[in-house]
């Protein structure tokens, strides 16, 4: 055990031997932490947390009362392998929130990037890969293998199907069931999720020029209307908004491809 000297843990906490508390680390009542955890310097641990399994927690996060941080994949497959969950810094953890760590078969990890907000109940599934400064509403649900890029926003209740890839900036509404990839800044709403349009006030509070967006907005209108496949307007597409740094976000997250549809308006 690597417990730092100014450290502070309650005395109704449990620390596992083998665990690693970094400097200035605060673990409130009733925490329990595994023997194969990091938590970085500044972390906060209010009360009741679980924390187990090979996790590494960095630095200034805050977690709240019985948050449940990797215990094993809710996948059958899974036979106690040593996979690992990653979170990065300045991250902050509500009531209930639970996150898996990764299987063998889906690379062997979780990762979590940084400052994002998880509110009460959300859930990520073993493998998801969260970008930084996302937003998790109450109760947002990922399946496993899931991939949420910078700045995403995914609404109270919202479920997302296990390997869509949700590009940076999208913005997900609340209940909506997303079955199929969502392009970056796009907005999908629904009960099976389509695409409604681009995330505009996201994009401006990126900081983002004005005469990208507006050209971003054209490149919308072009991917998803007119004759050919998606395939043949997004190269028409790039001759067309070439020098547009938002559009080649768009189309490198659409050549890239995965196993699910991407997802369009109606």
């Amino acid at each position: 055990m690597s417990i730092s000297d100014s450290a502070i843990i309650h005395p109704s906490a449990i620390v596992a031997e083998g665990a690693i508390i970094g400097d200035c680390v605060r673990i409130g009542p009733y925490c329990v932490i595994g023997s194969d955890v990091t938590i970085g310097a500044g972390t906060e641990l209010k009360s009741h947390v679980s924390i187990d399994g090979h996790t590494v927690m960095g630095e200034g996060n805050i977690v709240f009362p019985f948050a449940s941080l990797g215990q094993r994949p809710q996948d059958l497959k899974y036979k106690g392998e040593r996979t690992l969950l990653q979170i990065g810094n300045g991250n902050t953890i509500r009531e209930y929130v639970t996150m898996n760590p990764g299987t063998v078969g889906g690379g062997g990890e979780t990762r979590v990037g940084d400052g994002n907000l998880f509110m009460n109940h959300v859930h990520l599934g073993h493998d998801c890969i969260i970008g930084s400064h996302a937003i998790f509403a109450n109760a947002a649900t990922l399946g496993g293998h899931v991939v949420v890029g910078d700045g995403a926003v995914i609404g109270g209740l919202a479920g997302i199907h296990q390997f869509v890839r949700i590009g940076a900036g999208a913005m997900i509404g609340g209940l909506a069931g997303v079955v199929a990839d969502v392009i970056p800044y796009g907005t999908v709403t629904g009960e099976r999720a389509h695409l409604a349009g681009l995330n505009l006030v996201g994009l401006k509070r990126r900081g983002a020029e004005k005469a990208h967006i507006n050209g971003l907005r054209a490149a919308y209108g072009a991917l998803f209307e007119g004759d050919g496949t998606l395939t043949e307007r997004a190269a028409r597409v790039a001759e067309s908004h070439a020098d547009n740094p938002l559009v080649a976000e768009v189309l490198e997250f659409l050549a890239e491809g995965s196993s699910r549809h991407v997802t369009t308006p109606e």
